[in-house]
């Protein structure tokens, strides 16, 4: 078996940002490129300074119930973390939240569980395969019910989202390592927030090295589907017969090369209405070029089909990709792409790329008009949502050893 490691550490990164104790302090000036008619990078006046920290993931999630988003880090070797957001977005490290055992902790997904009102808290880890559960009290604090979770793994993808129509949400973890099967917890009816192991009945018994998995309606007929962009060849279609019940369809999705995905992204990509596949790849993990790391875009034909468009919709970069994001940057009711992007060979720092969707599916590099150029680093993670509440949709990017970064959305002019 073909495996790399997950997160080379090749140099030690220098950065015009400062670290200081405490609560969390911020570099003492904006850089002046950090804008463009698109975003404001407003890192240096609104993000804790941390400029060596492994942000893999973050959720935005009201914790304590004032109206406005604060983020939920996952973050390798290193606590998980809470910034509270002021209302403006501007972001301050509440500590203690988590445990404080330093995990190789790779995705994060909030949903009620319990059923109460208030959102928990999923995490899972890679290397030192220990999840953690918590359950929302409202008031920016939580419990740790992390013994309800049933099972270690190697997890390097997670979603959550009701699969068997009772309700509730469950959740699914995609695995990698030598026992890489890829997990479905069901959420108990009868007790809410507790979990039934449905992987050996519902899922196809496969060693996948999952890096990431979503649930989403990909035929259309109401039920929440999977797919799943896997390290080793090839990524997956699984179809749900409604029960929860996952059923691999793999002459639906057509993969004309190997790839080795670290994100697969679904959403109406030419606005026709359903929901099409972009997988973000890598050339290899830090190491040699192998594959092509082209993101590759699936257009659907409305039945869960899938065809490979690629060629003539995106286009060609060698960079190498472990996140993207869809968000309409240019509000023009047209889902746009954000790209990660990382130096491979090595696993050097890059500039952040924005791709114009032109309506139809067919998209732009316009990083140069859209990107600050203060965005540079070991991209990773991308969430979208709106901190400062103004209607418009901000960025939040972690980073591998690079400062976590915030880009605030502008208006249309």
């Amino acid at each position: 078996m073909h495996l790399t490691l997950k997160k080379p550490r090749p140099f030690l990164r220098l950065s015009f940002l400062f670290f200081v104790g405490g609560m969390g302090a911020f570099s003492s000036c904006t850089p002046p490129n950090a804008m463009t008619s698109y975003y404001h990078d407003v890192t240096a006046t609104h993000v804790p300074s941390d400029p060596e920290a492994h942000i893999l993931e973050v959720a935005f999630v009201d914790v304590d119930g004032d109206g406005d988003l604060d983020v939920i880090a996952a973050l390798e070797a290193d606590e998980n973390r809470l910034y509270l957001n002021d209302g403006s977005g501007k972001l301050t490290w509440k500590k203690g939240v988590f445990k404080a055992a330093k995990h190789d902790t790779e995705h994060v997904r909030a949903a009620d569980f319990d059923g109460d009102g208030i959102l928990d808290v999923v995490f899972v880890a890679e290397d030192d395969q220990t999840p953690e559960y918590y359950l929302g009290n409202g008031d920016a604090t939580f419990r740790d019910v992390s013994d309800r979770l049933l099972g270690m793994s190697e997890g390097n993808g997670l979603d959550v989202g009701d699969v068997d129509g009772d309700g509730l949400p469950d959740i699914v973890v995609g695995n990698s390592g030598a026992e890489g099967q890829d997990f479905l917890w069901v959420n108990d009816p009868e007790r809410p927030g507790y979990f039934i192991d449905r992987t050996a009945e519902n899922l196809p018994q496969v060693n996948d090295a999952t890096q990431s998995i979503k649930l989403a309606d990909l035929n259309g007929d109401g039920f929440l589907d999977m797919v799943v962009g896997n390290e080793i060849p090839p990524n997956r279609l699984l179809f749900n017969d409604g029960k929860g019940v996952f059923t691999e369809r793999a002459e639906n999705l057509d993969l004309p090369e190997p790839l080795e995905t670290r994100e697969a992204l679904v959403f109406d990509v030419d606005g026709d209405g359903d929901l099409d596949i972009v997988f973000a790849n890598i050339t290899s993990n830090g190491g040699v070029w192998d594959k092509n790391p082209r993101a590759r875009i699936l257009i659907n034909d409305g039945q869960g089909r899938f065809s490979d468009e690629t060629e003539q919709r995106m286009p060609e970069h060698k960079f190498s990709t472990y996140s993207a994001r869809e968000v309409d940057f240019d509000h023009d009711g047209h889902l746009d792409l954000l790209l990660s992007a990382l130096a491979v060979p090595g696993f050097g720092e890059e500039q952040l790329r924005a791709y114009r969707n032109d309506g139809k599916g067919y998209f732009t590099d316009v990083t140069a008009e859209v990107i600050p150029e203060s965005v540079v680093g070991r991209n990773w993670n991308i969430t979208i949502g709106d901190l400062d509440g103004d209607g418009i949709d901000d960025a939040f990017v972690g980073g591998w050893a690079s400062q976590g970064r915030l880009l605030l959305g502008k208006a249309k002019k």
